[in-house]
């Protein structure tokens, strides 16, 4: 069932540099751009800001010219942030550097509900962001009991980034109510699956992912209530 919501929505087998527009799911300024910063489709968001020094990822990944060799070794960091290896592989894409695919570096879910637009993310070095739908921001970074909880998503995630392909087409605007959207971060592209929520959970790929990602929303929200 998935694999029919994938190809529904446009999902092929190659990627190509694809101009990526922005949304504002939310009434707070600061919220939609924490929320378009998940998906890493706007390289230049990253980029250093007037009168401020480069961290050494950013030299690297914004390097004149490129420095390709740097390019790889910060792509295939593990100890790097899932968003910025997704960076340098984008990079490297963008300038014709062939990159192994099927790396999987971050796994975002969106559901929209009555009262807004709730994002999940996980990324590969254990780090974890959520949006709620009031537009209040979540920021877990080096907790260690979270780890397994990412890596049970992730892994989840894996199966199904094994089986489909990096969409060619600008990311959509967050689902509609009624839906759920997947988002996959890895070496290859972008890659999504979306389709209505009652569907999606009994779906042999993506209720597993489904599943993993209310674990660690509820481990989220645990974490606030202290």
């Amino acid at each position: 069932m998935l694999r029919k919501l994938l190809t529904a929505i446009g999902l092929v087998t190659a990627s190509s540099t694809i101009a990526n527009p922005t949304y504002v799911p939310y009434s707070s300024e600061a919220a939609n751009s924490f929320y378009n910063l998940l998906f890493c489709d706007e390289p230049a968001a990253f980029s250093v800001k007037s009168g401020v020094d480069p961290t050494p990822w950013q030299a690297t990944l914004f390097s004149t010219p490129a420095d390709i060799p740097a390019l790889e070794a910060l792509a295939s960091d593990t100890t790097q942030e899932g968003r910025t290896r997704y960076l340098a592989f984008s990079r490297l894409r963008h300038l014709g550097v062939s990159v192994q695919p099927k790396i999987l570096l971050g796994a975002i879910v969106e559901v929209p509900l009555r009262g807004g637009l709730d994002t999940l993310a996980a990324f590969t070095d254990g780090g974890v962001r959520y949006i709620n739908q009031s537009g209040k921001l979540v920021v877990i970074e080096g907790v260690a009991s979270f780890l397994p909880i990412v890596q049970r998503l992730l892994s989840a995630s894996e199966a199904t980034v094994a089986r489909i392909g990096p969409s060619e087409k600008p990311r959509l605007a967050p689902p509609k109510e009624g839906n759920i959207r997947l988002t996959f971060l890895v070496s290859d592209g972008l890659y999504f699956g979306e389709g209505p929520m009652s569907l999606m959970q009994s779906d042999a790929m993506a209720g597993p992912i489904i599943q993993r990602a209310t674990e660690l929303l509820q481990a989220v929200v645990a974490t606030g209530e202290k």
